[in-house]
């Protein structure tokens, strides 16, 4: 059921994403680097955006199909529709991203009044680390209860997440292929735990349903590209992986593992951008995708090296505990930031 699910993902992606490639044309939903000069573009030529289109019906359609759909899933889904929405207004009104990062608060907020709390995280050192010892009852229409820590932590969580992996999107089929691999291995993981009112084995088929949905975008979004994920398909990879990560009982050390290159490259940028007193959701051309191709890295080498670096961790995921983990993640940290010295050394030479 796993692998026919995710193969049913997969065409309905590779099938819709032509039509979106249309609509997104015909409505105006296109960046033109020559009337929309942002900085951190990699293309020259008029692409469409609106990526987020194709992947999310086809995820919608197969989870109907092949999973029973409870209140936290509809949650879910409808949290993933509004986000969507969301990029489709940027895609063409090109909203601030401050209004951008509000609506994405509500909307995750909106996400986890339907039970996507976080009762605990995994503590590297052993044992777990509780956020559901605090509880608030609220009388409003019948008795309810409100996790405040487990809310809040998942709100941060599924937040960030959001922006962390929408900025790693700026070269031709980057975000899709180490989307699919987060998602597999997510999915994978997600058999040896049971949780929320989602069963483990619901838990992997929505895994492998977004894996299968993101690799039928990847050949339209592959070098050179016929569509963009856009911020539509950018936030969207982001809530799902973070809604992903709780489903399967605090799998966060494994999806910072994987992700270990785009949420040190995200967290690099936020520092230095504050560093020098400018604000963390302007964008530039400073991200690491930027530093590989200043060393002449082509487009493709550099999306199938994500990719890569993505399976390694999710394979080492599978047999490396909580303080293992961090180690490998800390590894990849200290790399990349030698590497990005490494670049500023060499760029302010060439300067003088």
């Amino acid at each position: 059921m796993q692998i026919v699910s995710l193969l049913l993902s997969f065409v309905l992606s590779y099938l819709a994403t032509p039509f979106a490639i249309k609509f997104a044309t015909r409505f105006g939903l296109v960046d033109d680097p020559s009337v929309r000069a942002h900085p951190a573009n990699t293309h020259t030529e008029v692409t469409p955006r609106a990526g987020g289109i194709p992947i999310f019906v086809a995820i919608l359609i197969t989870s109907f199909v092949a999973i029973a759909v409870n209140k936290l899933l509809a949650g879910i889904l409808l949290g993933g529709a509004l986000t969507v929405l969301i990029g489709i207004l940027d895609d063409h009104y090109d909203l601030s991203p401050y209004l951008r990062f509000f609506l994405n608060f509500l909307v995750v907020g909106f996400v986890i009044l339907f039970g996507l709390g976080t009762p605990y995280v995994n503590n590297p050192f052993g044992g777990i680390i509780r956020l559901d010892t605090v509880v608030w009852q609220i009388n409003f229409f019948g008795i309810h209860q409100f996790l405040p820590l487990a809310n809040l932590f998942s709100l941060i969580w599924i937040v960030a997440l959001m922006n962390f992996v929408n900025w790693s999107k700026g070269v031709d089929g980057q975000l899709p292929g180490f989307v699919a691999v987060s998602s597999f291995f997510l999915g994978v993981l997600a058999y040896r735990f049971s949780g929320h009112s989602i069963s483990a084995g619901d838990t992997a088929l929505f895994s492998f349903i977004i894996a299968g949905a993101f690799l039928g975008f990847l050949p339209y979004n592959f070098f050179p590209q016929k569509i963009m994920p856009g911020y539509s398909g950018g936030s969207l990879a982001g809530f799902l992986l973070g809604v992903l990560s709780i489903l399967s009982w605090g799998k966060f050390g494994t999806l910072i593992l994987v992700l270990s290159i785009p949420l040190v490259d995200a967290v690099y940028v936020i520092v230095r951008r504050l560093s020098a007193g400018k604000s963390p959701f302007r964008g530039d051309a400073l991200h690491f995708h930027h530093r590989l191709l200043e060393i002449g890295w082509g487009k493709r080498r550099i999306a199938v090296f994500y990719w890569g670096v993505s399976f390694l961790f999710g394979a080492s995921s599978l047999f490396l505990q909580g303080f293992e983990k961090i180690l490998a993640g800390s590894i990849v940290f200290i790399g990349l930031a030698f590497f990005i010295l490494i670049m500023n050394r060499i760029k302010l030479e060439h300067r003088n």
